[in-house]
């Protein structure tokens, strides 16, 4: 009897130190959270989406689950839907709100007193700092009004199209940013969402004429400098923000987004060498031009 009563008291202590240790573990990450919070932009804390990482979580969560798992079983047997009309309204819209934001970054400091060279983060409650630091809410938010292309998707199903790298990119950079706007608001931090907006008034024009039939197709003979264009634009983004690791002085406030932006911009570099490699070397992808009522491969001469 004492064998057995000694035998489970051994076991009950190893089962009271692993849950001990496991309380201490979740004590200390409450307190590194709180005292990481602390030094947050207090400007930005009662914005939407802004008091806790947990809410986007859920939602980024839910989005790659739904385009990856539940969205296809649910359309596996049924037809795909006719969104013609809601993608016209949505891709232009996304337009109008990609000028907008530029003109927001270029008036509250890309074309408004920044060096494009070691820009700081400006935590004043300057009018043009409180700008700079809203229009980077803006452009965070965009991140989830985008979600909506792989959604669209989902809905015609055009599953070919929901690839590794589109759902990378929509869920990457929503998450990424939600430390950018708490933390970081402004500085040389913002040009790649400058030039991402820059790019997102291309490509979004494209994607709105597409979406508009056959009548339009003549027009889109650039198809095949979209990835072009994405190219250049990671590479101008990983070229700026790489100047930062050989400046003798430069005492941006939170470094590590910088390294964070500069891995951004070259993973996304490497990917999109990759697709334009398979699609347009490799693969010898020519554009399509619309001829006598006929899509046609356009031979090369």
């Amino acid at each position: 009897m004492n064998a057995c009563r000694a035998q489970k008291s051994q076991e009950e202590k190893p089962k009271d130190s692993l849950d001990m240790s496991f309380n201490t573990l979740t004590s200390r990450a409450v307190l590194l959270y709180d005292q990481w919070l602390k030094e947050a932009d207090p400007r930005t804390g009662n914005w939407l989406f802004m008091a806790s990482p947990f809410p986007q979580t859920i939602i980024i969560a839910s989005y790659v689950y739904f385009v990856t798992s539940l969205g296809p079983r649910l359309m596996e047997n049924r037809k795909p839907f006719d969104l013609k009309r809601p993608m016209i309204i949505y891709n232009f819209s996304i337009v109008a709100f990609s000028l907008y934001m530029i003109y927001e970054f270029l008036m509250s400091g890309w074309a408004n007193g920044y060096t494009y060279g070691c820009d700081l983060v400006d935590y004043s409650s300057s009018p043009q700092a409180v700008r700079m630091a809203w229009t980077c809410w803006l452009y965070y938010f965009s991140k989830f009004i985008e979600m909506l292309d792989t959604i669209f998707f989902v809905l015609r199903k055009k599953s070919s199209q929901v690839t590794f790298l589109h759902v990378y990119h929509h869920s990457i950079m929503p998450f990424t940013w939600w430390f950018g706007v708490r933390f970081a608001p402004g500085g040389l931090g913002t040009f790649h969402a400058l030039l991402n907006c820059i790019v997102h008034v291309i490509m979004y024009s494209y994607y709105a004429l597409s979406a508009m039939g056959p009548a339009y197709q003549k027009y889109l003979w650039w198809k095949k400098y979209m990835t072009t264009i994405q190219l250049v634009q990671f590479m101008l983004v990983t070229a700026h923000i790489g100047q930062f690791f050989f400046m003798k002085d430069c005492p941006y406030q939170f470094p590590v987004f910088l390294y964070v932006i500069g891995l951004y911009g070259l993973i996304f570099l490497l990917l999109f060498l990759h697709f334009y490699y398979h699609a347009y070397t490799k693969g010898k992808r020519l554009p399509i031009v619309f001829q006598n009522g006929n899509y046609l491969l356009k031979k090369s001469e």
